[in-house]
């Protein structure tokens, strides 16, 4: 799993997509394909907005694939803060709460960290499900990141240090077997 490339939006003040890739971005995404082309890549996916569908598309570029969009790996939606400026002092403490393992905190009017959860893991479920014994791309973002490393491995020593360190183009190595989820690496 992977978050998209770095981005620039149309607006500073938060929306629900939007987003284009930077040249940093590009580049990001296309030094993802080159370092995944040694893990044999079957599939990649990703969420519909668009500086996930353009990151996956450079790197499956990369790696000779086609990309599928999947609806529920979006960000976490932003509730009230819709059109307002970023909280850096709200968010930090409600991502941070979910990195830990608390999943209960949210955005008032959008989603807590549990129904973050509750959208992504079915969909990555399914393409592990369909993937099985192979790798697969997911490329999303940030927030669900966090969340997922809540849900599955708070404390694991491949998680971000705080909420602000899941640098873009950053990857974890999300497995799911018999025994469920884990996290096996990070680059």
């Amino acid at each position: 799993m992977t978050r998209h490339g770095e981005t620039e939006y149309e607006a500073e003040e938060m929306g629900v997509s939007g987003g284009s890739l930077t040249r940093l971005g590009r580049q990001q995404a296309r030094e993802m394909g080159e370092r995944l082309r040694s893990e044999r890549v079957a599939g990649v996916v990703c969420s519909e907005l668009s500086r996930s569908v353009q990151t996956a598309e450079i790197a499956a570029g990369v790696l000779g694939l086609p990309v599928r969009v999947r609806e529920r790996l979006q960000e976490f939606g932003v509730g009230d803060y819709l059109g307002k400026p970023f909280d850096p002092v709200f968010f930090h403490q409600v991502l941070g709460g979910w990195l830990e393992g608390d999943l209960a905190p949210g955005v008032p009017g959008g989603e807590t960290g549990r129904q973050v959860v509750d959208r992504v893991v079915p969909v990555l479920q399914e393409i592990a499900d369909e993937f099985r014994g192979e790798t697969a791309l997911v490329v999303t973002h940030g927030g669900v990141i966090l969340a997922l490393f809540g849900l599955i491995a708070p404390g694991s020593p491949y998680a971000p240090k705080h909420e602000d360190d899941v640098p873009n183009g950053a990857t974890y190595v999300f497995e799911n077997d018999a025994d469920g989820w884990r996290v096996t690496g990070a680059s």
